[in-house]
């Protein structure tokens, strides 16, 4: 496989990792928030139990991203920089306020209530934020006159797909967040809050995949080229896959168990749905080749010198050599230890 290629997997590695724990996380803080005034379930209180040790983790993997795409394509960081300045800074300071929150919430509780607040509203901004990247990067809203840069704001506001990515990157928070509640709260064994969550996640399917659909189709008129890489022969079985993992997925919801109660597998919609989301996603971003940022940057004019390259690569070798047994290793205490499910 080609240097190129081989840091293009990488970097869609760590996007695709943060994509999905970050839209557990951030799904997580809205629905804390939607349901910290309700006192018939515990669906509050599963939520934070989740957020509690997870929120550290996920930030590790938004840190990786960038430091991946600066190292491997430093040519292209300079003209994204462009396009991401605002929606990054604003994400950062949101960050860092939740964070703060988070941290002295757990010491100070007479903030708790506010943070929860803070919580579910940035579940919301900062993944629009983050998503309103992609569609601006690939429609031609950056022009470039040769001495600066210019992003065609009023055209993005108008155009369709900026919306329909938007509310596509909304959809998918709530869905993903909601399935792994789901299966978090029956973990707890807190039945009224796992079926709260399961009809959410019921509602929220049909939702997420009418907004994929709709986030392809309004390509033709503001993005051609890559509407027409994304149906090519290659990419329309990766999405019928993709179609068929959903279905999969979304069915488990009404799987039997062994008590009606506990009617659906939540755990075997979770993979699949990720399995579903990972095929779409590779489909989506292999079409944007060989575009960084339509029409102007290619990944060849970004992609960093071979030396770089072996440095970077063993480098990130030996950094998840630490940190996938970690991660690994957190996630089953934070599953299936019971000292901390059923406190």
């Amino acid at each position: 496989m080609e240097s190129i290629n081989i840091a293009l997997l990488i970097i869609w590695a760590f996007l695709f990792i943060y994509a999905i724990a970050g839209s557990i996380d951030f799904g997580a803080g809205f629905w804390a928030m939607y349901y910290q005034n309700q006192t018939d379930t515990e669906s509050a209180s599963i939520a934070n139990r989740y957020l509690s040790p997870s929120w550290e983790v996920t930030n590790v993997f938004l840190v990786l991203l960038v430091v991946a795409f600066v190292g491997f394509f430093p040519g292209g960081a300079a003209n994204l920089g462009t396009l991401m300045i605002v929606p990054f800074c604003l994400v950062l300071i949101l960050l860092t306020i939740r964070s703060a929150f988070m941290v002295y919430s757990h010491s100070v509780k007479r903030y708790t209530r506010l943070f929860t607040i803070f919580s579910g509203l940035t579940g919301l901004l900062i993944p629009a934020l983050l998503i309103t990247i992609l569609p601006a990067a690939i429609g031609g809203y950056v022009i470039n006159d040769g001495v600066n840069q210019y992003i065609l704001v009023d055209k993005l506001f108008s155009s369709s797909t900026f919306y329909t990515h938007i509310g596509f990157g909304l959809a998918t928070e709530l869905f993903l967040s909601s399935l792994l509640l789901s299966d978090y709260a029956r973990e707890a064994n807190s039945m009224e809050t796992y079926h709260t969550y399961r009809r959410n996640a019921m509602t929220l399917g049909p939702i997420t995949l009418a907004f994929a659909v709709a986030a392809i189709y309004t390509l033709i008129p503001h993005a051609p080229w890559m509407f027409d890489n994304i149906t090519d022969s290659f990419r329309l079985i990766l999405l019928g896959l993709s179609f068929l993992a959903f279905v999969i997925g979304y069915s488990a919801l009404w799987w039997p168990a062994k008590t009606r109660r506990k009617i659906g597998q939540p755990r075997y919609a979770v993979i699949f749905i990720i399995i579903q989301f990972g095929l779409a996603s590779f489909a989506y971003s292999s079409a944007q080749l060989p575009y960084l940022l339509y029409p102007d940057i290619t990944v060849q004019d970004a992609f960093t010198n071979e030396t770089m390259f072996r440095l970077l690569l063993f480098g990130y070798a030996g950094g998840m050599a630490v940190l996938i047994p970690v991660f690994i290793w957190f996630w089953r205490l934070f599953m299936k230890d019971k000292r901390y499910l059923l406190k």
